[in-house]
C-alpha cells in the first residue's frame, strides 16, 4: 500500500510527531541551557521559575506506559529502532511533553491569562477524582499526594487556556479546491523487491522497462473499456489496497498531480513513483462533505502553526535546567498493581 506502516515504524513516527527533548533541552537561538547540582532531591527539570518534581514526572510516564500497554500489551517494550528502545523514546517523549505544558503555563502567567473560580473548583474535583482513583500501593510507587495531581492538572489547564487565547481570531478562509478530496482506483505495477533483510531492491533499468511496456498495455486495456478497471487492478495491480481516497499533500507528489488533473472517470497516463509505475482512474474529484471536514483540519492547522510561533520566540529567552543524575535514573515501574491510565480522561471529564 502506499500510506501503510508497520507497527514499529508507526509507533515511533507518532512519538517522532511529539515536540522533541532536544528542543526543549537544548541550546538553540536565545534559549539557556544550564546543567546544574544545584537542584532538589526529587526535581527533575526546572524551566526558569516552574519545576518538575519526580513524582510529577511519573504520573505522565505511568499513564503514558499503561495506556500503550492496554492497546499493544506489555510486549510492546521489546520493541526498538536503529538500537534506540521505545521506552527510552516514551521516555523522552514524556519529559518533552510536561517541559511544553510547562512553558506554556509561564506563558499564559506572562500574558495575564489566568483560571476563573469556576475553572479553579474544576481543576480541584478531577485533582480529588483522580487521585481518589489511585490505590494505596500506586501512591506510594508513584510518590504523589493529592497536591501533585491538581498542580498538574492547574498547569494543564493554563496550558490549554493560552493556547485558545493565542489562537481565538484565527479564522482563515480555505477554498474548496485547497480542502478538495477526490476518491480513485489504481493499478501498481512495482519497480523493486524486498531482499530477504526487508530493504528494497531496485529493478535494473532493462527490467523497469519492461515493467513500463507492461503498464502502458494494461492502460491501453483499462482505456479500450473492454475489461472494467476494477477487474484489471484485481488482476494485475501489486498493492493490496485499490481505491483510496485523499487530499492534497497527502500522496507521493507525482501520484497526487497526475490524479488531481483527472476528470470523473478520466485514466491517467503511466505515471511513476519510487513504488513503481500506476495507472489512476478517477472516481471522484470532489466529496463536499469530506471537503469540510477537510477545511476544519487545515484551520487547526493554521491555528496550530500561529501559535507555535509565538511559544517558540517565548521559549527561546527561559532557563532550561535538567537535572543529568536523576534524569539516567528514571526508569518505567513495571508493577501488577499499578494499572493508572485514566490521568488525562479525568481532565476532559472537566475540560472537554
Amino acid at each position: 500500500m502506499l500510506r501503510k506502516k508497520n507497527l514499529k515504524k508507526h509507533i515511533f513516527t507518532m512519538i517522532a510527531g511529539c515536540v522533541l527533548i532536544a528542543a526543549l533541552f537544548t541550546a538553540c537561538g536565545n534559549a539557556r541551557l544550564v546543567l546544574t547540582t544545584g537542584f532538589g532531591d526529587d526535581e527533575v527539570f526546572r524551566i526558569d521559575s516552574v519545576v518538575c518534581t519526580l513524582p510529577e514526572f511519573m504520573v505522565y510516564l505511568t499513564n503514558t506506559q499503561n495506556q500503550y500497554e492496554e492497546v499493544y500489551g506489555p510486549e510492546i517494550w521489546n520493541v526498538s529502532l536503529d538500537g534506540v528502545t521505545l521506552e527510552e523514546n516514551v521516555k523522552d517523549m514524556v519529559l518533552a511533553k510536561i517541559a511544553q505544558i510547562k512553558t506554556m503555563y509561564l506563558l499564559a502567567e506572562s500574558m495575564g491569562v489566568e483560571l476563573t473560580q469556576e475553572e479553579t473548583a474544576r481543576v480541584e474535583k478531577a485533582g480529588q477524582e483522580y487521585f481518589d482513583t489511585l490505590s494505596d500501593r500506586e501512591i506510594e510507587l508513584l510518590g504523589v499526594q493529592e497536591d501533585t495531581i491538581v498542580v498538574l492538572y492547574k498547569e494543564y489547564a493554563m496550558a490549554d487556556k493560552v493556547y485558545r487565547h493565542i489562537i481565538q481570531d484565527i479564522n482563515p478562509e480555505i477554498s474548496d479546491d485547497e480542502a478538495r478530496t477526490i476518491t480513485v482506483q489504481q493499478i501498481l505495477l512495482k519497480t523493486y523487491v524486498v531482499d530477504g533483510t526487508g530493504n528494497r531492491v531496485a529493478y535494473t533499468d532493462d527490467l523497469k522497462r519492461n515493467v513500463y511496456e507492461r503498464a502502458c498495455d494494461i492502460r491501453e486495456q483499462a482505456v479500450s473499456g473492454v475489461q472494467s478497471f476494477a477487474d484489471l487492478a484485481s488482476r494485475y495491480s501489486e498493492d493490496s489496497t485499490v481505491t483510496y481516497s485523499f487530499g492534497k499533500g497527502e500522496m507521493d507528489p507525482a501520484f497526487e498531480e497526475a490524479a488531481f488533473a483527472l476528470e470523473t472517470d478520466e485514466i491517467s497516463q503511466v505515471v511513476e513513483t519510487e513504488n513503481g509505475y500506476h495507472i489512476i482512474k478517477c472516481i471522484n474529484t470532489f466529496d463536499r462533505e469530506q471537503t469540510d471536514a477537510n477545511k476544519l483540519v487545515i484551520v487547526e492547522e493554521r491555528r496550530r502553526e500561529a501559535f507555535g510561533q509565538e511559544y517558540d520566540v517565548f521559549a527561546e529567552k527561559l532557563n532550561r535546567e535538567l537535572n543529568e543524575k536523576l534524569w539516567q535514573n528514571v526508569n518505567f515501574l513495571h508493577d501488577d498493581e499499578l494499572t493508572t491510565s485514566d490521568f488525562f480522561d479525568v481532565y476532559k471529564k472537566y475540560f472537554s
